[in-house]
């Protein structure tokens, strides 16, 4: 069956349901999405959105978790590079407001409707959430250690600035706007390094 607008039926099948997903959420809210109308963009059967995700709460969870894995996996490689400390920290914190911008609708969706998911769900992503700034805060604090960062500021209060920045976002960001995604992130990220300049 065709529908319009219906995700491409070349993709596999978690791909489709998938963005199915993001697209109704997007338009019509989590809470007024049926997985009917999800499996009817998708062009699947409900048996198989119940295979690969179980319910609607575990496609709002992937919604958000892939841009999180991304991220993640995107910030390990600045931390491990042979860089030094302030060339790691001012790309990983560009380039969180360009994958954040790149996938500017997925989080949106999430922080509009992450109170939809279940206890467990919510823990598990406040969990990543953790880890990513952890990661990121450590960056910091290695700079505050060796004198290149100033320790005036908590490194806690210096992850919470940025990533406030990074959250609002959705609120105001538009693609056909005068700066790009990349110019956004390096004004944000400038903006941090001079925060942190001794």
């Amino acid at each position: 069956m065709s529908v319009a607008g219906a995700a491409p039926e070349g993709e596999p099948v978690p791909q489709r349901l998938l963005a199915a997903a993001t697209r109704l959420f997007a338009d019509q809210g989590y809470d007024r999405t049926s997985v009917q109308e999800i499996v009817v963009a998708a062009g699947v059967t409900k048996g198989a959105l119940y295979h690969y995700f179980g319910s609607k709460d575990d496609l709002l969870h992937e919604v958000y978790a892939r841009v999180l894995r991304l991220q993640q996996e995107r910030l390990d490689c600045f931390a491990r590079s042979d860089a030094p400390v302030e060339k790691r920290l001012r790309e990983a914190a560009a380039d969180v407001v360009v994958t954040t911008i790149e996938n500017l609708d997925d989080t949106k969706i999430f922080f509009r409707s992450m109170h939809h998911l279940g206890p467990e769900k919510l823990a598990q992503v406040r969990a990543e959430r953790r880890r990513y700034h952890e990661r990121f805060r450590a960056l910091v604090e290695e700079g505050q250690r060796s004198g290149v960062f100033t320790s005036a500021t908590p490194a806690d209060l210096v992850v919470d600035y940025h990533f406030g920045s990074v959250h609002h976002l959705g609120a105001w960001y538009h693609a056909q706007g005068r700066l790009s995604a990349r110019q956004v992130a390096g004004h944000l990220a400038d903006l941090l390094m001079r925060a942190l300049r001794p």
